[in-house]
């Protein structure tokens, strides 16, 4: 009664690919790319590091401004019921 009626399945197109043979970009100046490539992963590298360093900071900040504030709220509430007495 209420079942699905699936899709008949496409028959797959048989045509034949032909391989394209594509030369490598030369080098202008004969120079090696493999320094750049290190370089730049070891930049990544860093700039990933640097942003877990970053954020780690930011939330050990946050740690300690919401201990501060609490802390403070405390010592509020003790003074002023001790100046109630």
């Amino acid at each position: 009664m209420l079942r699905p009626k699936l899709p008949d399945i496409p028959a797959l197109p048989t045509t034949t690919l032909t391989p394209q043979h594509t030369q490598a970009p030369a080098s202008s100046a004969g120079r090696p790319i493999a320094p750049y490539v290190g370089v730049g992963v070891g930049a990544v590298a860093a700039v990933v590091v640097v942003g877990i360093v970053l954020t780690a900071l930011l939330a050990a900040l946050a740690v300690s401004a919401v201990s501060v504030a609490i802390a403070a709220v405390v010592l509020r509430s003790l003074l002023s019921s001790a100046n109630k007495r």
